[in-house]
């Protein structure tokens, strides 16, 4: 895989299954590569299972089996994933505070725009398709 393609690969990981799928779809319209998962732990699974790890890890707070939070302690104590930046992604209020506790890159409260969200994966990927 070159090294542009890999800068537009996704993760995806949101509990809520309708629109973890919209984002998907909303993304690969706009060229991006996503990956999704519905917890932490399957979230964990497939980063470790890619050749090529993703530019940006788009995270929900709160989730069953693992939560953001135990996913972030977990990121971090692998060296081959701790690098990845995330942005957390909750329609919590204190999202700001939460993105901050995790040490997470950028942050977006939800619901958020398709246009508020490219905004923050251009940062993190580029902005040409």
């Amino acid at each position: 895989m070159n090294r542009n393609a890999s800068r537009r690969n996704i993760l995806v990981v949101d509990d809520d299954a309708a629109l973890r799928n919209t984002l998907v779809e909303a993304l690969e319209g706009e060229g991006y590569r996503t990956t999704s998962a519905s917890n932490g732990l399957e979230a964990l699974e497939r980063l470790r299972g890619e050749k090529t790890p993703p530019a940006v890890i788009l995270l929900d707070m709160m989730m069953p089996v693992m939560d953001g939070w135990a996913f972030r302690d977990e990121q971090q104590r692998d060296p081959q994933l701790a690098e990845i930046p995330v942005v957390v992604f909750s329609a919590q209020g204190n999202v700001k505070e939460m993105a901050s506790e995790v040490s997470a890159s950028a942050y977006l409260k939800k619901p958020v725009t398709l246009k508020e969200l490219l905004a923050i994966l251009g940062k993190f990927c580029g902005h040409q398709v």
